[in-house]
């Protein structure tokens, strides 16, 4: 059975592709809830889903189920789906590209993904990530970038990332869009560590404003923009009642450089994160 289940062909202008996977790719959901965001300012349906049954091990990523009226019942499962953008008052359109990272046979997984976005025309591709650092969240977001040609990454001004070990589906994707030609870009943001249990609006803004400057659209974030103040704020008030907080944070300011270090120690800080997201979830409550 072939896993690609085509809903659709939608015909497109110029389009290029934004993809983002929930999981390890995605701290704080910074990649994935900046597609989710960009997906709730259309009403849309898939063209196209990557059906799980080959990628995924469903006891580690189970199925999910709803009750509607007490008596039906609907599974969602894990999987990826492809949507169409269209963007009619600028010159191309989108296809965004989401799911769960896969837990088996990555190499065919990446290809088929390319293979639908080439069945559709894509001229580029872009994919979101992000990783815990020690950041301060005070600071504008750190982007590192890497790409199937470096020249991408000069032409963005990003920091280049030297990251070096296990990777994501992300990084596999990467490889895949080398294979058959497209031209990709990674983009990645570095998320305060010590907020690792929070979904980080700032850093969703973040990677939305770079992919608009990558593909050359406009996307509005008035929304999202006030979300992520509304989110410094919030921390900002828990790191004032905490003058260890203080401290470690402004430190975090002091060493900034705009590339982060993806190296964390975590025993710095172990008891100032505790506060920090117990005060979060004390204020959301």
């Amino acid at each position: 059975m072939d896993p690609i289940r085509r809903l659709d062909r939608p015909t497109l202008r110029r389009p290029k592709a934004v993809l983002a996977w929930e999981g390890w790719n995605d701290a704080c959901d910074a990649a994935s809830g900046a597609t989710a965001f960009l997906l709730g300012q259309h009403e849309l349906e898939p063209f196209a889903i990557l059906e799980p049954e080959d990628f995924y091990d469903f006891q580690s990523s189970r199925p999910k189920v709803e009750i509607g009226d007490g008596s039906t019942r609907h599974i969602t499962w894990p999987a990826t789906r492809f949507y169409a953008v269209e963007l009619p008052d600028q010159d191309r359109d989108l296809v965004i590209v989401v799911g769960d990272e896969p837990n088996l046979r990555w190499k065919t997984y990446t290809r088929l993904v390319a293979q639908v976005l080439t069945d559709t025309d894509v001229e580029q591709a872009l994919t979101l990530g992000a990783f815990l650092a020690q950041v301060a969240h005070t600071v504008p977001v750190p982007l590192v970038s890497v790409a199937t040609d470096p020249g991408l990454v000069a032409a963005q001004q990003l920091a280049m990332s030297d990251y070096e070990g296990p990777t994501g589906i992300a990084g596999v994707m990467l490889e895949a869009f080398k294979e058959i030609g497209m031209p990709a870009l990674s983009i990645w943001a570095a998320v305060p560590h010590y907020l690792a249990a929070n979904p980080n609006p700032k850093a969703m803004l973040a990677l939305l404003n770079q992919a608009a400057t990558a593909f050359g659209i406009s996307i509005d974030t008035t929304e999202l923009a006030r979300v992520a103040e509304e989110f410094q704020s919030r921390v900002d008030e828990a790191m004032a009642e905490n003058e260890s907080f203080v401290a470690y944070v402004r430190r975090l300011e002091k060493e900034s450089t705009g590339v982060p270090s993806g190296i964390i120690d975590p025993r710095e800080s172990d008891q100032l994160i505790s506060e920090i997201e117990q005060f979060l979830r004390n204020r959301d409550g």
